[in-house]
């Protein structure tokens, strides 16, 4: 049976979309999926010592899920500015083609069971001036999980989120709460509840899993993390 790709997009920046979308993919993997992912556009892409920009996000992906794409596949268009892609492919002379996103997203699904395609930011930035992430999720196809970090002012931005997409007949699968510091504040541990009763249930609740490296041990102990807190059936809708 082929499963859909799933479209992982955040309530912010920083909120932890590449460390859940590497779990997800983690957990997928140790229980025997072939799992894609793909990182449409990648920003504040540092330069290597060759002048080359480097993929960390996607080379972090790449690591944790296993995917079998290259890494131009995975991600087609690389910027080095830490801006929304509209506004750091404008600054650096780049056009962004979106058929061409689409069909490094659609070849990198066609040869893996599940893949996970990591937004950038929420679902109304912008890739070109014509085209925000909901428009690009949208055209492809695919349902959305959204990261939540669970922290002041989450459930706002939460329940924005998903009521935005609701609204534009956006499928949202379920979201994931994501503790983005060891000791956690009464606003990050109440959001829990809070967003339970005003949302349903989470995916899953991620506890603070400090910064993660391309090692075999952080991968296993991802792969053990995202089992035990994700409920990782709820993701694998037939397509």
């Amino acid at each position: 049976m082929r499963f859909k790709s799933i479209f992982v997009t955040g309530t912010d920046t920083g909120v932890g979309k590449t460390t859940v979308s590497a779990g997800i993919a983690a957990a997928l993997r140790a229980r025997g999926w072939s799992v894609g992912v793909c990182k449409p556009v990648e920003t504040d892409c540092r330069v290597g010592a060759g002048g080359e920009l480097v993929l960390a996000d996607a080379s972090v992906l790449k690591f944790f899920s296993g995917c079998r794409s290259d890494l131009k596949t995975i991600c087609p268009y690389a910027l080095q500015q830490p801006l929304a892609p509209l506004v750091a492919a404008e600054r650096e002379e780049v056009s962004i083609d979106l058929e061409r996103l689409v069909r490094c997203c659609e070849s990198v699904a066609a040869v893996h069971d599940l893949t996970l395609i990591e937004g950038a930011g929420g679902l109304l930035v912008p890739i070109t001036a014509e085209a925000t992430y909901a428009d690009f999720a949208k055209s492809l196809g695919a349902p959305a999980v959204v990261v939540v970090g669970s922290r002041l002012g989450a459930i706002n931005h939460a329940l924005l989120t998903i009521r935005y997409a609701e609204a534009i007949g956006l499928r949202i699968l379920g979201y994931v709460v994501n503790f983005l510091r060891a000791e956690s504040d009464e606003a990050a541990r109440s959001n829990v509840e809070v967003l339970a009763r005003l949302a349903g249930p989470a995916l899953g609740v991620v506890p603070y899993l400090s910064e993660i490296s391309a090692t075999e041990s952080v991968r296993q102990r991802l792969a053990d993390s995202f089992a035990a807190n994700v409920r990782l059936d709820d993701l694998l809708v037939p397509a």
